[in-house]
Formats: C-alpha cells, sequence, structure tokens
C-alpha cells in the first residue's frame, strides 16, 4: 500500500497552506530553483489564489503543467495559459509541455483525479505504464470528455512520480474511495497504477 495520508474537509485556504509549507521547506533545502508540476481543471485555480497570498518567492518556482489540451494558450480549454495567466505575474516561471520534452525532478507534483480513476491525461483507455520510455506522451482520450474535447498532451507515470512529494485534491466520497482502493492495490485504474509507481509520500484532501 501506498504511504498515503488522506485529510477529508480541508478548506481551500488550508490546502494552500499545507502547499506553501511544502513548497517552503523544499525551497530551503536549494539554492536555486525548485519545480512543480499541477493539474488542469478547475479545482486548482481557487487554491492558487489563496497560495498567492502566502508570500512565497514565486521567481524561484519553475511550473509545469501535468497535462495539456492541444488548443492555443489563450484558448479557454488551456491548462498551460490558465496557469501563466494565474503565476507569471507573481514571477514564477511556466514551462508549456511538448512532445519529446525532459520534466525535471519536482518538489511536489500535485495531480488531479477523475471518477474513472485517470490522472493528467492518462485515461484509462491509454493504458498508462509505469515504465513508460516516453516522458510526456500526445494521446486521445476515449471517451473524450464533451466539456474538453481535445487531444492532449500528458506526462507518463515515470515523470509524475520523480517527485519529492504527491498532492491529490480530490473532493468528495466516491474519489476518496477510488484513491484508497488503488493505494491498495483494488483495481487497476491509472490512478492505482501510480500509486504502486509513487516511492514519495501522498497526500490527498478529499
Amino acid at each position: 500500500m501506498a504511504n498515503i495520508t488522506i485529510t477529508q474537509g480541508a478548506s481551500t485556504a488550508d490546502i494552500a497552506q499545507w502547499i506553501a509549507t511544502s513548497l517552503n521547506a523544499a525551497l530551503a533545502q536549494s539554492e536555486g530553483e525548485i519545480a512543480i508540476t499541477l493539474p488542469g481543471g478547475s479545482t486548482p485555480f481557487p487554491i492558487l489564489a489563496e497560495l498567492a497570498k502566502l508570500g512565497l518567492p514565486f521567481e524561484r518556482i519553475v511550473v509545469w503543467p501535468g497535462d495539456d489540451r492541444i488548443v492555443p494558450e489563450d484558448h479557454a480549454a488551456s491548462n498551460t495559459g490558465r496557469i501563466r495567466a494565474e503565476l507569471e505575474p507573481l514571477g514564477a516561471k511556466i514551462v508549456a509541455l511538448e512532445e519529446g520534452i525532459t520534466p525535471p525532478h519536482f518538489a511536489l507534483a500535485w495531480l488531479g483525479m477523475g471518477n474513472d480513476g485517470h490522472i493528467a491525461s492518462l485515461f484509462p483507455n491509454t493504458d498508462p505504464q509505469p515504465d513508460a520510455p516516453a516522458k510526456v506522451l500526445r494521446l486521445t482520450p476515449d471517451p473524450l470528455p464533451p466539456e474538453a474535447p481535445f487531444d492532449r498532451l500528458s506526462m507518463t507515470i515515470p515523470s509524475l512520480v520523480n517527485a519529492d512529494a504527491l498532492l491529490f485534491v480530490a473532493r468528495g466520497e466516491e474519489k476518496q474511495a477510488i484513491l484508497e482502493a488503488g493505494a491498495k492495490g483494488e483495481h487497476d485504474l491509472p490512478v492505482a497504477r501510480l500509486l504502486k509507481a509513487a516511492q514519495a509520500p501522498v497526500t490527498c484532501f478529499t
């Protein structure tokens, strides 16, 4: 079973404070920049707005989206564009995903998860492998989510678990049950494969 800590009922401000504490600890151990990866969707942005109030030295933080829809950055569906608009004015450096790019080791890998157990854009149909040779893949979810019917670029499991700490914000009992079952190896959804491969501690706020 993965080393996973689940906290129920945390507020947006609580989660932002946890992230700030984690990043400040990582920054204290580094003389230069640290890298983090963030999820897309609607969940992270209220938390990022709270994080922006906490005085982090964002100029030392390099931010990678864990996945993105293949659309221009000014498109409403672009994770990179939304992250850039939120964090670049604070001094953070934002890296857009490309095929063939090699993500760094992350101080924190913050991941989202769907009700089908997908993480980043590693949907069940993509059969993500913990030893995938590619670091970033272009892929097509099946079925395509109707709210975002686009091909994707996604980090693979080896890139996402190359981190000092993993974070999930997965609201609701259904997602908590999927995470807990995945940590115990009770299903083979993408999140279970990632948790099996993870060596770092995993924190989940539900």
